[in-house]
Order: C-alpha cells, then sequence, then structure tokens
C-alpha cells in the first residue's frame, strides 16, 4: 500500500518509519485483541492512608530502601546537585538518566557518580521528549536495570527530576513507606474517564520520529480493559515492578505494544496495568507529591512545537507559596516545580525548613550560576549571535583591565590579547534578579607574554525608560522588555538577557498594574530611524501581563533599536534593544565579501509609506546619512567589525569587574575563587562532600 509521508518529517527516514507504522495500523497489526483483566473489582480501591508527621520521626526496624530515579535534562547542575545532597542517603540507591542532548549534565552527573557507591548513571541515553514513546520506554529500561543489579537490593521506585525537591525529610519518607510496603502510589485523573481518553489522545495513534510525535489517526481503545491515567510521576512497589518487567501475560504485552504508539504513554501505562491487574487492591490514588497547576497559564499549548497535540505544564513555585509546602491534610513527601533561574528563595526557605539555615555568613547562599556554554560542548552548540556577543563580552573585560592601571601608560601588565574561543560561559543571579554573563576566556599578557585564564563579569545596563507622570490615566504601565522565547507560564523571556541577532523573532512584553482600560500605541524604530513597525493594544482592566511578536520580516537591521510606547501620542515609556551585528557566519569569522545580515526590508511599500508620515509626528529625524552608514557598516570584517561590535554591545552592557583563575601578571586582578560573583567562588549549598555518620550529605 503506497502512502504519502508526513509532510513536517524532516528525514526521508522518519517519512518511511511513519509510512509502514500507518501501514501496520491500518492491517490490525498494532491494536491488541481483547485484553484479560486480572482484578477481582471494578475501578480504583480506596486505601485508607494514615499520615502522622509526629509518628513518622522514628525508624521502624526492618525499613524500606529506595531506588530513585532521577531523570534530568538541560544545565542546571547546580540545581541537580542541590536536589541530590536533600535525598541523599547511604540506605537507598541512586540511578540517573541524561538526556541525550545534555552533555553537559551528563558530565556532571557521571563526575557525581563518581563520588559515591551507591549512585550510577546509565550507560544508555535517550532523547526524551515532553509526550513521547521514548519516555515510557526509558523507565522501563532503567527498572529492567534495577532488578538486574544484584548488589542493589531496593524496594520502592521513584522517579524524580531536577525540578523536584523534597518537603520531607528522608526518615519520614522511610517510616512511611516501611509502614506501607505492600502499595503503590499513583495519582489517577480523577475525572470522568472518556472525557481523559479524549484530552490525552488515547483514542489516536502517534509515533515518534525526529524527537517529535507525530499524530498518524484515529484508532479504537482496546476492549476488556479500564484504561486509567494521571501523572507520571509515582512511587512504585518491587512486586509490582517485577511484574511489569518480567510477565508475559497478555495485559503486560498487549499494553506495551498499545502504549507504544500513545502520547503520554508514562501518564497511563502503569496506571492501566496496575488497576487491571491482581495487583491493583494495592493501588493508592495519590503520588505523595504536591505539584504547581495553574493551568490558566500552564496550558497554552506550548509544545506545539514537538507534538501534535495540546499540553498542559505545572507552574513554578514562588516564596509566596511556601505555606502549601508545609500542609498534611495528606502524604506529601515531594514538590513539584522549582527552577532557581526563575526563583531560588523558595529553595532556599525549603532547605532551612528540613534541614535547619545555613550559618551566618555563607557564601554564594543567594547567588546562583547556570551554565549555558561550556568548551567541552564545542563551539557548535552555539548560534552565531552566542559566538559573536561571548566574544565581545570577553573583549570588553580586556578592556576593563587595561583601563585598571590608567595612571601608567608604560606598563602592560594588565593589558592583554585574546586568544581563542570562550572557555564557559554562565548566567548569574543574585538574589532571583539576573545580573549578567560571566565569561571565561584565554588571553595573551602583553607584558609577560603568558597565556591567562580569565573570568569577566559582564552586567545589563539600564534600557527601559518609564516617562509617564505619576497619577495619570495611563500610569499602569511598570515594565516592558524585548526579546525572545516567551514563556507565558512563567511571564519571563527564557532567552535571558535578551542577546538577539538579525534573524530572531523579537517578542515585545509589557506589565502593568491594574487599573482603567487604556489603548496603547507601540512604535518599533530601527537603528537608522526607519519605522519599522507600529501597532495598537488594547489593555483590559485586570492586564497583568501584554506581549505580541510585531509582523517584522527578517533579517533585522543590527543596531540599537528603540521602541516607544504611547498613550494618545504622549510618551509613556522608552526602551532599547540590541540586534548584534554578527562577527560570524557557521562559527567562522566573517570574511571579506560576506555581507551581514542587513536590511530594512521589514514591511511592504505601501506600509513604508504609512510608516513614514509618522516621522515628524514622534520627533524623529530622517537622515540618508544614517543609512549610508549602516551600508558602510555592512561591509566590515577583521578587527574594524570587532570594534563596531564592541561598540554597540557596550551601549548596553558593562564589564562590572574581571578576576584570574591562575597566576596573573595583573596587579589588580583578584582571584575568582575570592571574588563572590565568580562561578568559581564557593557555592556550599550544592557543593558535595561525604556522608556523615548519619549517612546524609545534607
Amino acid at each position: 500500500r503506497r502512502l504519502q509521508p508526513h509532510p513536517r518529517a524532516k528525514s526521508k527516514g522518519c517519512r518511511q518509519q511513519i509510512a509502514e507504522v500507518y501501514c501496520r495500523h491500518k492491517e490490525g497489526q498494532l491494536m491488541p485483541e481483547a485484553v484479560t483483566r486480572y482484578c477481582p473489582i471494578e475501578g480504583k480501591v480506596n486505601v485508607n492512608i494514615q499520615w502522622n508527621e509526629d509518628s513518622a520521626d522514628g525508624l521502624p526496624s526492618k525499613p524500606v530502601r529506595i531506588a530513585f530515579v532521577l531523570v534530568v535534562h538541560g544545565r542546571a547542575s547546580r540545581q541537580f546537585q542541590r536536589l541530590f545532597k536533600a535525598i541523599y542517603h547511604t540506605s537507598h540507591f541512586y540511578y540517573i538518566h541524561v538526556d541525550q542532548r545534555s552533555n553537559y549534565l551528563h558530565r556532571q552527573a557521571q563526575a557525581l557518580a563518581s563520588l559515591y557507591s551507591n549512585v550510577r548513571v546509565t550507560p544508555w541515553r535517550m532523547a526524551t521528549i515532553w509526550g513521547g514513546a521514548s519516555l515510557l520506554t526509558m523507565y522501563l529500561r532503567s527498572m529492567a536495570d534495577l532488578l538486574a543489579m544484584r548488589d542493589w537490593s531496593w524496594d520502592f521506585f521513584i522517579n524524580l527530576s531536577a525540578a523536584d525537591y523534597p518537603i520531607r525529610d528522608n526518615n519520614q519518607l522511610v517510616a512511611f513507606l516501611s509502614k506501607y510496603r505492600r502499595m503503590n502510589f499513583i495519582k489517577s485523573h480523577g475525572r470522568d474517564n472518556a472525557r481523559f481518553i479524549r484530552k490525552q489522545g488515547l483514542d489516536r495513534l502517534f509515533f515518534e520520529c525526529d524527537t517529535h510525535m507525530w499524530r498518524l489517526g484515529d484508532r479504537k481503545i482496546p476492549n476488556g480493559i479500564s484504561v486509567d491515567g494521571g501523572s507520571d510521576w509515582f512511587l512504585l512497589n518491587r512486586p509490582f515492578v517485577e511484574y511489569v518487567i518480567n510477565s508475559e501475560d497478555d495485559l503486560v504485552t498487549n499494553m506495551k505494544r498499545f502504549y507504544a504508539y500513545t502520547l503520554l504513554p508514562a501518564e497511563s501505562f502503569f496506571h492501566t496495568v496496575l488497576e487491571n491487574s491482581a495487583h491493583c487492591e494495592t493501588m493508592v490514588d495519590n503520588n505523595l507529591r504536591i505539584t504547581n497547576w495553574n493551568r490558566k497559564l500552564g496550558c497554552k499549548c506550548q509544545y506545539k512545537h514537538i507534538v501534535d497535540w495540546c499540553g498542559c505544564s505545572p507552574n513554578d513555585f514562588k516564596p509566596s507559596d511556601f505555606h502549601r509546602l508545609q500542609q498534611t491534610v495528606r502524604p506529601t513527601f515531594f514538590a513539584r516545580k522549582f527552577e532557581a533561574s526563575v526563583n531560588q528563595e523558595i529553595v532556599n526557605q525549603l532547605d532551612a525548613y528540613l534541614f535547619g539555615p545555613f550559618p551566618q555568613g555563607t557564601p554564594g547562599l543567594n547567588s546562583y550560576w547556570e551554565s549555558v556554554y561550556d568548551e567541552p560542548d564545542g563551539v557548535a552548540s552555539l548560534s552565531d549571535t552566542q559566538l559573536t556577543y561571548y566574544h565581545s563580552f570577553a573583549r570588553l573585560g580586556l578592556a576593563r583591565a587595561a583601563a585598571s592601571l590608567q595612571g601608567n601608560q608604560n606598563d602592560h601588565s594588565c593589558r592583554y590579547f585574546p586568544m581563542g574561543h570562550p572557555v564557559s560561559v554562565h548566567l548569574y543571579f543574585h538574589f532571583d534578579q539576573f545580573q549578567g554573563y560571566l565569561v571565561k576566556h584565554h588571553a595573551t599578557n602583553l607584558a609577560t607574554s603568558k597565556l591567562e585564564i580569565m573570568e569577566t563579569w559582564v552586567a545589563p545596563k539600564k534600557n527601559f525608560r518609564l516617562s509617564t507622570p505619576a497619577g495619570s490615566t495611563s500610569s499602569r504601565l511598570q515594565f516592558a522588555e524585548i526579546g525572545t522565547e516567551w514563556d507565558a507560564k512563567e511571564r519571563i523571556f527564557r532567552n535571558i538577557g535578551g542577546l538577539m541577532g538579525p534573524m530572531d523573532e523579537t517578542v515585545g512584553m509589557q506589565k502593568w498594574n491594574k487599573g482603567p482600560n487604556v489603548t496603547v500605541t507601540v512604535v518599533w524604530i530601527d537603528p537608522t530611524n526607519v519605522i519599522a513597525a507600529t501597532y495598537d493594544i488594547l489593555i483590559d482592566a485586570s492586564a497583568e501581563f501584554t506581549h505580541y511578536r510585531p509582523p517584522l520580516n527578517q533579517p533585522l537591521r543590527p543596531g540599537v533599536w528603540n521602541i516607544r510606547i504611547l498613550h494618545n501620542w504622549s510618551l509613556m515609556a522608552e526602551i532599547r534593544f540590541l540586534i548584534v551585528p554578527l562577527a560570524y557566519n557557521k562559527h567562522q569569522p566573517i570574511k571579506q565579501g560576506e555581507r551581514h545580515l542587513n536590511s530594512n526590508a521589514y514591511f511592504s511599500h505601501y506600509m513604508e509609506q504609512s510608516f513614514h508620515g509618522l516621522n515628524p509626528i514622534l520627533n524623529i529625524p530622517v537622515s540618508l546619512a544614517y543609512v549610508e552608514q549602516a551600508k558602510r557598516n555592512a561591509a566590515m570584517t577583521g578587527s574594524e567589525l570587532e570594534r563596531w561590535v564592541d561598540s554597540l554591545v557596550g551601549e548596553l552592557w558593562e564589564a562590572a569587574d574581571v578576576c584570574a583563575l591562575g597566576p596573573t601578571a595583573c596587579p589588580v586582578m583578584q582571584a575568582c575563587a575570592k571574588s563572590p560573583w565568580s562561578s568559581m567562588s564557593p557555592d556550599p549549598k550544592s557543593q558535595l562532600g561525604e556522608p556523615r555518620s548519619d549517612g546524609r550529605i545534607r
């Protein structure tokens, strides 16, 4: 049977696989026949689970041992290490799976595992996309590995991500699970089953390929079973895990085949097998976790770029949520989600609540560092925009070092020549406020001709100016920002710091106080004073945030752009942002004859004439000299291009400090280990150490 390949599949091999799967589905090869149910009763079993925090302090005579499966991705290694410290005990086991695309975190996990005999990293890795069938495969394979480890005698399987954190200590968890060691803790959706099936897409055929879940068509639910589902975070006892992995009965084998072509299979497979098997009486409708759901913000189909479906995602906890984490109405031992790059204070509060506060004056307690680049990743992992910025940041640091001895023009001990690509780049936060980028780099000292390693802290300059007089009807505006990768759920730009190049799709965000309805006009002005876009926004009385992607064609002209927010043509606020001219093309320096992405073809000729008439109204001077200079800039290469880039970057960023990682000839440069802002400075809250006599490291 000839089939048309899926039009959006990237590779020829993926399109072929999709066609083959669809054929097998149409021929009935993927549809399990009627499944024999093993559960002697209908529906879920209500088990009376008692929780008394006071009685959970002492350990039982035969405490359970837990296998924690840590499923992690991204680059938040310090947050991951902090979670590990909080849950670690010598009596338990830790099996770490790092996403195939997260090589930096994989290196960190391997280094961590080398320190502890009860920690191992999976020898295999998978790219586990949201909603993907690979996530279930990863769990099943991890379970099989754990059962095969004869030296690891465990009683419970618990899965956690780096966005989780305990809200009860280890002893309380062990005491509780030891009391209910026969039970399996898994959270059901608790709604109408037919609605759940439609919402989850269980009646649709999906196939994972090219790190995407492709929806191929409709299908029927197998006869004879009660389909259930809910959260994909669970605590399962060893007998049930052994049943799932080793049983060859028709329920398990057919459900594995059915869920291999299902969206979000980990949110339903274990529920369905447990509820329909002889283990059904061990099911407790509680996964012992509290999740920060805000479906108004978290269900915006934010995963449409990787799956043909809509999804929901929990929000991050904030300090105002702390009281919710202390509730004891029902047994809860973990909470999610936490992101230190969004808010670390809540983790500090929870950590102090569980283990007591760190001593007064502990370094780095209110700081957070997150890697965005590491030399072993290779520059191919960076975009040309990032590479251009990072090199410019390093040069700004060298200029600051040279300026530190301005009084003596003959002293070259703090003058440097940049060498090679950056060694590493980190985001730096202090008291949950973004402080800038930290770029570690090499440079040759001109006085000694020796290579030195230093770290430059580049901080953003203020680029937002509010002009609205207090008390006016349009004074609702609090803040505005331009960026990319807007996260409507957390209301932040994920491209932290707004490093943007000519091909980026920019988004304008405004934050508002509550008040009367107001209509504002937003005007985008390019570096040559060309009005590139203008539009009106109606802000209703309850609006807190608005965001809008202007109808601009790429490439955007390099240089400093200006945004004006107007009310009745009176200025409310101005924002400046930089579209950096690219100094690299496919990670190689721009060569003579290669023109930068430099255009003003943002709109049609008709729109250009319409916008041009606004220049006098907005008092924006029009000058052909600006356009001619932009054309000359577009031909720059080498050191001339670097000076232009640095002059532009210097308008919105400044080198706040520079430190040395090793010996340095510059007498005024401090060691990075003694610079509290440096990524090399002490960070006890996430640094690991030897277990104490009580088996813990926190």
